[in-house]
């Protein structure tokens, strides 16, 4: 079955489903559904603005200092 076929059947299933069912699918899929939500246009230029305020006031790490922490993962 294809992914697009999948979503479709999903997404049939979510309208009629128990509501005890949806709560415990939301449940496992609540961190990609979190995840997805943080990435609209609002909030992502809010990120981007605290980002750039945060690079110039120095609080960044060094590409170099990155290479080093991510080597221990």
């Amino acid at each position: 079955m294809t992914t697009l076929a999948i979503r479709e059947k999903l997404s049939n299933y979510m309208q009629v489903a128990e509501d005890k069912k949806v709560k415990a699918i939301y449940e496992i899929l609540k961190d990609e559904v979190e995840r997805y939500e943080r990435l609209t246009i609002k909030k992502f230029n809010k990120e981007l603005k605290k980002a750039e305020k945060d690079f110039n006031k120095g609080k960044f790490i060094s590409k170099k200092k990155m290479e080093k922490i991510a080597s221990k993962w």
